[in-house]
């Protein structure tokens, strides 16, 4: 695939699944706004490897609170002074504060719903009029099998995914006849950081649970973002792509 010249927003931009896709879309040619929560160390880290891989001067990176709307509304408008244009939103922005309901404190419910869901329709709002007026676009949410699945202790997060799922179905509706997609794509249990941190017994009882018999990779999950960014996907419009390993 060749994004040359492509102008692509990625929330939740210096980690994991997000860092992954801003690589790749920066190997593609395509100039890159990245947006992060407010963890420096790993912005200066993809600085670094842009500059590494001799894309530094494509990738621009901001510090924004996607549950924000004032301010994403700001950025998108700046934004589109400064590029005129946009062609690919990819929202990665996500967050967990796992608890089981009558122990979920009710910032922790709120704030993954403000993260996670409200930060699709912030930058999805901001967004669009740019697309709408193009006549093109192509927006990607991350959400996760949790969202039809539901899990103990996650009903926060469960939520929210379900949410990014509903609001992409009807978002496509809105905006299929101006050339504009919307899909999700849906990863299972992915070795990034998200997961890092869970106990080793944890993991093992998670990745038995995949019939592939290993977790994937943010690589593998950028592969199929780029694929629905992409002219091949034109017609791919409301759709849930699943990468689970068979989950």
């Amino acid at each position: 695939m060749n994004f040359s010249n492509a102008k692509a927003v990625v929330t939740g931009a210096t980690r994991g699944i997000g860092r992954a896709v801003t690589l790749a879309l920066l190997a593609e040619g395509a100039e890159v706004y990245g947006l992060f929560g407010g963890n420096q160390e790993a912005a200066g880290a993809l600085r670094e490897e842009a500059a590494q891989r001799g894309a530094g001067g494509r990738l621009r990176l901001r510090q924004l609170d996607v549950a924000d709307f004032p301010a994403i509304s700001d950025f998108f408008g700046q934004l589109e002074a400064e590029w005129e244009r946009l062609d690919m939103l990819v929202n990665c922005a996500g967050i967990r504060r796992d608890a089981v309901t009558p122990m979920m404190k009710h910032a922790d419910w709120q704030r993954v719903l403000d993260v996670n869901l409200s930060g699709c329709f912030n930058t999805s709002k901001a967004a669009l009029p740019l697309m709408l007026r193009q006549k093109y676009g192509r927006i990607v949410f991350i959400t996760s099998p949790m969202g039809h699945l539901g899990f103990a202790g996650q009903a926060n997060y469960a939520a929210s995914k379900a949410g990014q799922i509903g609001l992409m179905k009807s978002l496509s509706r809105e905006v299929a006849k101006r050339r504009i997609t919307v899909n999700c794509v849906s990863p299972g249990f992915i070795d990034t950081d998200f997961i890092a941190g869970l106990p080793a017994e944890q993991l093992g009882s998670y990745r038995k649970m995949v019939p592939a018999g290993r977790f994937g990779t943010a690589e593998e999950v950028a592969s199929a973002v780029l694929f629905l960014l992409s002219e091949k996907a034109a017609y791919i419009n409301g759709a849930v792509l699943e990468i689970t390993g068979g989950l």
